[in-house]
């Protein structure tokens, strides 16, 4: 085949093993014979909506099938996939789909209203096409595919050409759009079938969003690309998701530290059967030794990860064997990715010094779209300069000390406090604002916004995280507004965050 990408990873597995289970979804599973036909059926319906190489067909909602057809879809035709986080705000979902140019939008049956608010504001969008009935004016997905022609696409893809954007949450008000190519997601998951030992049999679960990297390249794709299965369940709930583990013999998945502390909460963690889960790929923040040795007692390997968008994700890994020796580390390079830490000077440190991670790989993302001169500050002499600080031990295990970015990780979700600033400085009242990451018991981390209020404005902070909810993402809203009558500041007027992180941090960790 010509087609050197994703988009040729269906047709190869369908020559491997027909037969075997590609997919589960709500009772229905489907071969993987079955899912190259439904790829092929939507790269002929995408096709038919005009779609060319190049052009890029978003995708957003709760976990569906339709994800991962459209995304195999797009590689056949050398289009670029774009899924969109399912919890932004109209607002938000309108700056990525236009910043994107996406001209086919795919959504899920919840995101109903949300197209019928976009689409008279987003004219490029030529299509919008609802994934399951959404009482909406959108097309009908599953129409489109059963009148397409299930022939077989093929148009000439490199590994280095794009093959979807991702977006990131913007250190400076503003998402990014991380372009990672066919070579990117290829290594990325031959990176990860070397690191966690992918069987043939594999039936992993897709817990996590798949419009998150984690969620999509964790386990999905390279349980796919090996010809196992891919249990699919449309949101995280901890009861369901364990019966759902028992019932259809899980082996593998992906999860946030948060989400194996809410399923071991449930009543019917001890008594439900998982002998058939063999481990459990862990990252989004660090893992409690409590939660490591409950999942364990268990009988679950547990490997610990460190990754970003930018890397699609796979960095480093923290093996099972190390667990408990090197709690808090997150392991060593993945076999195809080298890690470094640097000075400022560009340097490199000794062991135990603390400087900034860089990233070197062919799992590295190609730069941010349509940002050039944000992926050069990045992307530099061959490296990605992550901007998160860690260090490295005399065995080459890396920790992560502190985060560059100021980046809050609340529940496995990224939050950069710059964004939500901008959010706090368009309303009424607010004068100045500063976010900052406190501990939270549920969710590890969570925002706290101190706030300065413009004279004679009331001082409500609940009425303050009501009106941010109609600007961002509900997990992006600080728990909690605090006003104060002034922000620690340095002689040059830039607030001092460590300043208010040692005032009010450690009154969450004790409160």
């Amino acid at each position: 085949m010509r087609n050197a990408g994703l988009g040729s990873w269906p047709e190869r597995r369908l020559r491997i093993s027909p037969e075997r289970d590609a997919i589960w979804f709500e009772g229905t599973t489907t071969s993987h014979a079955g899912f190259a036909e439904q790829v092929r059926r939507a790269a002929a319906a995408l096709v038919d909506l005009g779609v060319r190489p190049g052009d890029r067909v978003a995708w957003t909602g709760s976990n569906h099938p339709s994800a991962l057809e459209t995304l195999y879809a797009c590689g056949q035709l050398a289009a670029i996939w774009v899924p969109v986080n399912a919890r932004l705000t109209a607002p938000e979902m309108e700056y990525v789909l236009t910043h994107s140019g996406a001209t086919v939008v795919v959504h899920g049956r919840e995101h109903g209203e949300i197209a019928d608010a976009l689409r008279g504001r987003l004219p490029q969008v030529e299509h919008w096409v609802a994934a399951e009935p959404a009482g909406t004016d959108s097309l009908p997905y599953a129409e489109l595919l059963a009148a397409a022609d299930p022939q077989p696409r093929d148009e000439p893809v490199a590994l280095e050409d794009p093959c979807l954007i991702m977006y990131t949450s913007g250190t400076t008000g503003r998402p990014k759009g991380a372009v990672l190519t066919h070579g990117n997601m290829t290594w990325n998951a031959t990176n990860q079938l070397l690191g966690l030992d992918f069987a043939q049999d594999e039936r992993t679960l897709a817990l996590a969003p798949l419009f998150h990297i984690g969620g999509l390249n964790g386990t999905i794709n390279p349980t796919l690309l090996r010809g196992g299965c891919a249990v699919i369940v449309r949101r995280f709930d901890p009861a369901e998701t364990l019966q759902v583990i028992e019932e259809q013999g899980v082996t593998s998945f992906f999860a946030v530290p948060t989400m194996l502390d809410a399923m071991s909460r449930e009543p019917g963690f001890r008594t439900r059967d998982l002998s058939a889960l063999r481990s459990i790929g862990a990252a989004g923040a660090p893992l409690p030794l409590s939660t490591l040795r409950t999942w364990t007692d268990r009988g679950v390997t547990m490997q610990q990860a460190y990754g970003m968008t930018e890397a699609a994700p796979g960095c480093t890994v923290l093996d099972s064997a190390d667990a408990e020796r090197k709690l808090g580390s997150a392991g060593k390079p993945v076999f195809f990715t080298d890690v470094r830490v640097l000075r400022a000077d560009g340097t490199e440190c000794d062991p135990g010094e603390t400087g900034e991670i860089v990233v070197q790989g062919p799992n590295v993302m190609a730069g941010y779209w349509a940002e050039p001169e944000r992926s050069a500050e990045v992307l530099r002499d061959g490296w990605y300069h992550s901007g998160d600080a860690g260090a490295l031990d005399d065995e080459g295990f890396l920790y992560i000390r502190d985060r560059y970015k100021d980046m809050i990780i609340s529940g496995g979700e990224n939050v950069y406090p710059a964004e939500v600033e901008s959010a706090l400085l368009e309303l009424d009242g607010i004068a100045e604002a500063a976010v900052i990451g406190v501990p939270d018991v549920r969710w590890g981390e969570a925002g706290l916004a101190v706030v300065v209020a413009a004279p004679g404005a009331p001082t409500d902070g609940e009425a303050v995280r009501a009106a941010l909810r109609e600007r961002l993402a509900g997990f992006k809203v600080p728990r909690e507004v605090r006003f104060v009558p002034e922000l620690p500041k340095t002689a040059t007027g830039k607030i001092r965050k460590p300043d208010l992180r040692a005032q009010y941090a450690p009154l969450e960790e004790n409160a």
